[in-house]
């Protein structure tokens, strides 16, 4: 309990103030004249004050301490103008701290500190607030009671005697003090209200009270607002309790009970397998069971929908008759045989045994040969449905298998929604770039699609999502790759690889003939009597306008010069444009790529490579060049760590067989070699252009040039044997397009030449090696059974006037 209050003596007038007077420290707050206010003083310097205050006139200057965190502040540590107060009451608490009662008479300006232990004790100098009221002064007076009436009138906290109060005050100062007690200040706002003078301090209040006040009126909307929807909810959840009441008297059900009904017959007629239709009565259990309003419902609404949307039972008859199913292939797409004779392999399959495993196809080929699209024609042939999910630059597995449930937004992956699209389960599903998956923290999507595209697994594929299995066996699945270096070994295992090579002049010919042109044709409002076409106007399109090994641009192209005709018809400039050979630079412009030979002329230092790329085969031209240096290796165009060591070993092996060449062993002492493969912004690596460095650095040793229409690819060791490499197709298609008449080819690639069209084969003569010596014989045009030649004083091999390539 606390002790009986000490009542000072009935005053009839204010205490007279001492010039020095004992300091109470405050933290936290700072008093104003005319406050009166309740203190706790439990500090050794403050309670030693407050019994000297006590033991003499009852008063004592209160002064706010700069920081609240000080126990025992210094005199620097406390502010400089302080107000004098009166002691009213003092009592002690059980705690052991007092309790004192204090008003505030006036500021006290502390002029110095005559004391410090066993309390502050100081010299002061009163501040009374001046009483005049000039004009602007009454003004100001005027304004700050004003918004004071609207602070009250909207804060409804201040009591009604502190209210007439304040609207009572003459004086600016008092004014000014009585507002500042009920706001919300800051220590450092109200000490700048103490220290500053009646003018400055209303014009602050004034600033406050303004932004109080906005924020009270905004206070004010926003609880309207909220208050007008929550009647709003209240009321509709009172009109639908009415309203069901009602439904119960009539006999009808509610919207709610007749929502689950729907579910619970769309459940039944939906012909689910046994556990997947026990989970959706569980889940429409649950939604039965949930308030209206509640959020999880939302969520058990959209799982039930997937649910009902899969074609868990339905499927479409496949189309069983196997001459129709080619022709069909045959009338979308020329040649690809091997892929067309696997898809009717498969149907030939499915016809003696209706219950076999759907194969998992993997077209692998140069962009524009047609992967996607015979996707479709399959569809059509097989009379299944066709869904196509482009998998290029997925990196979440999420995008694959789905997302929990518990996620907000929660959706399955994209193989589940791609069977929702098709409506059967027996789709023709394509995965297209599946060699441009990427990865990252959130999982590898190519993991995932190892249950999906196992014939295996696949039975029972479980999506985050659904939480269920889901049979896949049927689905005929379809991924397409440029390359398949980027695709994961285990993933790459799984699938059955058709390999797309480059079309070959002639070939384009017969699609741009019986498929592109008719096209173009139509979209651009074309009838077959505005423009003909010549085949060598054709043949010179994808000749120099082309150098690709599908079909894309050679269709950009045959588009250009449509539009070009439409716009002449259109305006009436002519009725019928024949394109020949003559005159198609009017419509494409000068040839983008020159025909024939990889070089002009037999070079020295110049060898003609083949190559396999993203868009299929190319040739390349390996250049190699001497400097007098100290025998340093400078490799450029882009190579990569594989090619370079190609080239290592290509200047290894020429080294160990420098006297045979006519060259004096020495020169890797004497000279630089340079070896770069154009062109310098493209990137390179791989193994196959070994025998072509090997080729262009002998020739620049030797002096001897290297036949211009010889074009060749193979591994090389550092004893010189040739080895098989990849891609031959692609390289002699590569190399037939450009005019080459001689491939060197390693002997153990002898195998793929059955791969090669006929017509290809005839037009081309292939030397197949088993050793470097073999192929510089060919590429040079000398043997090397020669007896070792003396080198020149100067020089390296004969003389010649420049071995620059």
């Amino acid at each position: 309990m606390t002790e009986q209050m000490q009542q000072p003596p009935e005053q009839t007038s204010g205490p007279t103030v001492p010039e020095v007077l004992p300091v109470l420290p405050l933290k936290g707050t700072v008093v104003l004249p005319s406050m009166v206010v309740p203190l706790g003083v439990g500090r050794p310097k403050s309670l030693a004050a407050l019994e000297a205050a006590l033991a003499g006139a009852r008063v004592l200057l209160l002064v706010a301490q700069k920081k609240d965190d000080e126990e025992n502040p210094e005199p620097s540590g406390l502010y400089r103008m302080g107000t004098i107060c009166r002691i009213l009451q003092v009592g002690k608490q059980p705690d052991g701290t007092v309790q004192v009662v204090v008003e505030g008479i006036v500021r006290g300006a502390i002029v110095e500190f005559t004391q410090t232990a066993p309390y502050f004790q100081v010299r002061i100098e009163q501040r009374p607030d001046p009483t005049e009221k000039p004009l602007e002064i009454e003004a100001l007076m005027r304004g700050v009671t004003s918004q004071f009436e609207r602070y009250a009138r909207l804060s409804r906290s201040i009591p009604p005697e502190a209210f007439m109060l304040v609207m009572s005050a003459e004086e600016p100062g008092r004014l000014g003090d009585l507002v500042a007690q009920h706001l919300q200040l800051k220590v450092e706002e109200r000490q700048r209200v103490l220290e500053a003078s009646p003018r400055e301090r209303l014009e602050m209040l004034s600033g406050v009270l303004t932004k109080e006040i906005n924020i009270l009126e905004l206070e004010r909307k926003i609880q309207n607002r909220v208050r007008k929807q929550m009647e709003k909810s209240q009321r509709e959840y009172f009109l639908k309790e009415q309203m069901k009441a009602i439904q119960q008297e009539l006999g009808e059900k509610d919207e709610r009970t007749a929502e689950v009904d729907e579910y619970r017959k769309k459940i039944e007629d939906a012909n689910l397998p046994e556990k997947v239709k026990e989970k959706a009565l569980e889940e429409l259990g649950r939604l039965e069971k949930m308030p209206p309003m509640v959020a999880e419902a939302v969520v058990v609404r959209t799982y039930l929908d997937w649910i009902l949307a899969l074609p868990w039972s339905t499927r479409t008859e496949d189309r069983i008759d196997i001459k129709a199913a080619r022709a069909i292939l045959d009338e979308d797409h020329y040649g690809l045989d091997k892929a067309k004779d696997r898809v009717v392999e498969y149907l030939a399959v499915r016809k003696l045994a209706p219950d076999s495993k759907a194969p998992i196809l993997c077209f692998v080929g140069p962009p524009g040969t047609g992967k996607t699209s015979l996707g479709k024609s399959i569809a059509r042939a097989l009379g299944r449905k066709f869904v196509r999910v482009s998998l290029g630059g997925v990196r979440d597995e999420a995008e694959i298998r789905g997302h929990r449930r518990t996620y907000v937004g929660a959706l399955p992956g994209r193989i589940i929604q791609g069977m929702r699209t098709a409506g059967s389960r027996n789709p023709v599903f394509m995965l297209d770039e599946i060699d441009n998956l990427g990865m990252d923290f959130r999982g590898d999507p190519s993991a995932a699609l190892l249950e999906a595209l196992d014939p295996e697994q696949n039975n029972a594929f479980s999506d985050h999502y659904l939480e269920l299995p889901f049979d896949l066996r049927e689905v005929m699945f379809i991924t397409t790759a440029n390359v398949l270096d980027t695709v994961p070994p285990a993933l790459r295992d799984r699938l059955e690889v058709i390999r797309f090579s480059g079309y070959i002049e002639e070939e384009k010919l017969h699609i741009a003939t019986q498929f592109l042109i008719p096209k173009q044709l139509k979209e651009n409002g074309l009838r077959p009597e505005h423009v003909a076409f010549t085949e060598e106007a054709l043949r010179h399109v994808v000749r120099e306008y082309t150098r690709e090994a599908g079909v894309r641009n050679l269709e950009r192209e045959i588009a250009t010069i449509c539009r070009k005709v439409a716009r002449e018809v259109a305006e009436g400039e002519a009725t019928s444009v024949k394109v020949t050979t003559q005159n198609v630079h009017k419509f494409l412009g000068p040839p983008k790529f020159r025909y024939g030979l990889a070089e002009k002329e037999d070079e020295v230092g110049a060898a003609t490579g083949l190559v396999y790329t993203e868009q299929g085969g190319d040739i390349v031209t390996v250049e190699a060049t001497l400097l007098r240096g100290e025998g340093k290796l400078s490799l450029t165009g882009q190579l990569g760590d594989v090619m370079k060591e190609s080239a290592q070993a290509a200047l290894s092996y020429v080294r160990a067989r420098a006297r045979r060449l006519g060259v004096d062993d020495t020169f890797v002492s004497r000279y630089d070699v340079h070896v770069h493969v154009p062109a310098g912004a493209v990137p390179k690596d791989g193994p196959s252009a070994g025998i072509t460095m090997a080729t262009a650095l002998a020739s620049a040793l030797t002096g001897r040039p290297v036949r211009k229409d010889v074009a060749m690819t193979g591994e090389i060791t550092l004893r010189g044997k040739v080895l098989p490499v990849g891609g031959v197709k692609e390289k002699v298609i590569a190399g037939h397009r450009a005019g080459i008449k001689t491939i060197i080819l390693p002997k153990d690639n002898e195998k793929d030449l059955h791969e090669i069209p006929a017509n290809v084969r005839k037009k081309l003569r292939f030397v197949f090696v088993e050793h470097m010596d073999q192929v510089l014989e060919e590429a040079l045009g000398q043997g090397l059974g020669l007896p070792v030649l003396t080198p020149p004083p100067t020089g390296i091999g004969r003389p010649q006037p420049s071995i620059q390539a």
